[in-house]
């Protein structure tokens, strides 16, 4: 007998499934106007009379400033994204939150190292001179050849960033450097130094103290004898930057 064939039942296609694109953060258009009056309105009286204070890093910001947290200057870069025209007309407002943004809005790379030189030397406050050579400088091509010029400037703030790039260049790529020569330069300079140049040359004396041994003990000697930052009062978790204090924690925790 033939079996009795039962008809499959028709199935219904699944529909595909759309692709998904990622979501990307788009950036807001900004002018300068509408960038300061978002700077304003974070203002915070605390950060304001804090900045304005001088201290072993240089002199106080003055009233040019709002008193912005840096944590929210990060939050409105972020939402601006990189705008060089945007960051260069906020640079010359003076102002130092509007010159904090300008460094997070900038792209390194457009820049020429006469612009790099130029943004160095118009710093007239300490940590914004410390965001622009981490954030700027150390990312720009030329920063080797801005090294050396400003290693021989006699612009307070050319050098300290000539000194930063320095102690820096000691911690990660020493060759070619004479180490002993610049402890020479350290020992008879530093003393009197402008304090704004101080800052990093001691930088340059801890970095060279902490990773060569053999001028481990020279290096430590010359921050006894000179006592930069002996006094400086610190916060609880936090190391004095005192170079013999200094050397002696870091070499503690390599172990």
């Amino acid at each position: 007998m033939a079996k009795k064939v039962t008809p499959k039942k028709a199935t219904n296609p699944k529909p595909a499934k759309a692709k998904t694109t990622p979501t990307q953060t788009k950036s807001t258009t900004m002018t300068l106007k509408e960038a300061l009056r978002e700077l304003e309105s974070r203002g915070n009286a605390g950060v304001r009379a804090q900045n304005a204070k001088s201290g072993a890093w240089g002199p106080g910001a003055g009233d040019n400033q709002f008193g912005v947290k840096h944590g929210d200057i990060r939050v409105l870069a972020k939402k601006i994204k990189a705008d060089h025209k945007l960051a260069m007309s906020l640079w010359e407002t003076g102002n130092i939150d509007a010159q904090y943004l300008a460094i997070l809005l900038i792209k390194p790379k457009d820049l020429s190292a006469k612009e790099v030189d130029r943004l160095v030397r118009s710093v007239t406050f300490g940590w914004v001179a410390d965001w622009l050579t981490n954030y700027v400088v150390k990312q720009h091509p030329d920063k080797e050849t801005l090294r050396q010029e400003w290693m021989a400037a006699d612009d307070r703030w050319a050098g300290r960033a000539g000194w930063g790039l320095t102690a820096e260049r000691v911690a990660k790529s020493p060759e070619g450097l004479d180490l002993p020569a610049l402890l020479d330069r350290i020992e008879s300079e530093m003393g009197s130094a402008d304090p704004v140049v101080q800052w990093t040359m001691n930088s340059a004396l801890a970095e060279i103290g902490i990773h060569f041994p053999k001028l481990r003990k020279r290096a430590v000697a010359i921050g006894e004898k000179l006592g930069i930052y002996r006094d400086y009062p610190v916060s609880k978790g936090c190391t004095s930057p005192f170079a013999p204090i200094w050397i002696n924690f870091m070499v503690s925790r390599q172990g």
